[in-house]
């Protein structure tokens, strides 16, 4: 896979988000009828991987996006540095924890990818190291997907100069301020170290089971769009039912209802 290629700034038939406005809140709608259904029928999850350089809008996905969910069957997950609990332990062990349970749909804000990316940039494990924790993330998954968690992976791909343009608003914004980094000056400076270990961690990890989405992400409506049409078009997939009750007499029981 060669991110070169994808145009960040792509907006496929729509030029603005004006466009994109109905179509973005019927998703949203059918989002929360879907997951509603997923929730009542509690035998399947959903696991969202939302992936990206620093400034990719992963916090602005989720918040529009997951708007209109219910937040009792949604559980957001960031993964951040590792603690000394965690790190006593393999990779996956935190992750593991932290996937939804049947019914509900799991967000991760970065994921286990953090570990075949940012200490492959910066030298903390060998390429040898990353290929095997690579085959260990394609066996997860595939035991993930197996016991009935859909996967779905989001790179959320901007370009070098939007990045640029978003941290310098956060500068420019008082009350945006708090999310500005001096390790995110510190990480642009391994750019393109970081474009190849996404490169190479996308492709390695792409199934059938759990594909990777490249979203063109320089414009935050289309990115919204993309997201939410993967999501609604998966649990159409999924067609997820409330279980049928038996045994109760219906008819008595509004009766019932309405005389008390």
């Amino acid at each position: 896979m060669n991110l070169h290629d994808r145009d960040a700034g792509d907006t496929g038939d729509y030029k603005s988000e004006e466009e994109t406005a109905d179509r973005t809140e019927q998703l949203r709608r059918k989002l929360d009828g879907l997951q509603e259904r997923l929730y009542a029928e509690g035998s399947r999850a959903v696991l969202v991987v939302l992936q990206g350089i620093d400034t990719a809008g992963k916090d602005g996905t989720i918040r529009h996006v997951m708007s209109g969910v219910n937040p009792q069957g949604c559980v957001v997950t960031a993964f951040n540095t590792p603690t000394p609990l965690e790190k006593a332990h393999d990779f996956l062990w935190r992750v593991h924890a932290a996937c939804p349970p049947h019914g509900h749909i799991g967000i991760f804000n970065r994921s286990h990818y953090e570990d075949v990316l940012i200490t492959r940039v910066h030298g903390w494990i060998t390429d040898k190291e990353a290929e095997h924790r690579l085959r260990q993330i394609r066996d997860f998954e595939k035991m993930l997907t197996n016991n009935g968690t859909r996967i779905l992976k989001f790179f959320l791909h901007i370009s070098k100069e939007e990045q640029k343009k978003r941290l310098l608003a956060r500068l420019n914004d008082p009350d945006k301020r708090w999310k500005f980094s001096r390790q995110d000056v510190k990480e642009r400076g391994y750019w393109k170290a970081y474009q190849k270990a996404f490169e190479e961690a996308l492709s390695a990890t792409s199934t059938d089971a759990a594909p990777w989405f490249v979203v063109p992400a320089d414009h935050k409506w289309y990115r919204n769009l993309v997201v939410a049409d993967r999501l609604v078009h998966a649990l159409e997939d999924m067609d997820p039912h409330p279980p049928k009750i038996h045994g109760i007499e219906w008819k008595k029981v509004r009766r019932e209802v309405l005389e008390a």
